[in-house]
C-alpha cells in the first residue's frame, strides 16, 4: 500500500508555480513586496485570498515575473468581487475553536502547517496559519 500523502490541487499548483518560475526572469522585488504587503493587509477583511497570498509570500526573496503576474491576478479578482463581503449574524453567541495540522503535506518543502480558528456566533474572531520551521 502506498503511504504517500495526497496533495491538494492548491499544493500541486504551488509546486508547479515553483517549478515554472525557475525559467522565468526576475521581477521588480520592491514592487512585488509592496503588492504582497498590501494583500497581507487585505487578508484581515478578505480571508478568501489568504492561501494565495501566503503562497506568493513565500517567494519574496527572489520574485520571478510569474509570481508578479499571479499577484496581479489576485488584484484583478479583488476588483471584480469588490461588492462581496462577509455577513455576520449575532443570533447564536457560542464560542467555537478548531485546530488542524497537515503533517508535512507541502509538496514544495515537506514542512507542516498548523492552523487554528475561533468563532463567536457566526463571526470569525481570530484565525492563524503557521508553517513550521523544521521538516516533520
Amino acid at each position: 500500500m502506498d503511504c504517500k500523502p495526497m496533495s491538494t490541487p492548491m499544493e500541486t499548483n504551488l509546486h508547479k508555480l515553483k517549478e515554472t518560475a525557475a525559467d522565468s526572469e526576475l521581477a521588480d522585488s520592491t514592487l512585488y513586496r509592496q503588492m504582497i504587503g498590501s494583500l497581507m493587509y487585505l487578508v484581515n477583511t478578505r480571508p478568501n485570498i489568504c492561501y494565495a497570498t501566503n503562497a506568493l509570500g513565500q517567494f519574496m526573496c527572489e520574485p520571478k515575473q510569474l509570481h508578479l503576474v499571479a499577484a496581479k491576478h489576485i488584484l484583478r479578482y479583488l476588483r471584480g468581487t469588490i461588492g462581496l463581503g462577509l455577513k455576520y449574524d449575532n443570533v447564536d453567541l457560542n464560542l467555537h475553536g478548531y485546530t488542524n495540522s497537515d503533517w508535512a503535506r507541502s509538496v514544495v518543502d515537506r514542512k507542516s502547517t498548523s492552523r487554528c480558528c475561533s468563532s463567536l456566533g457566526s463571526a470569525m474572531i481570530s484565525w492563524c496559519s503557521q508553517k513550521r520551521s523544521s521538516v516533520a
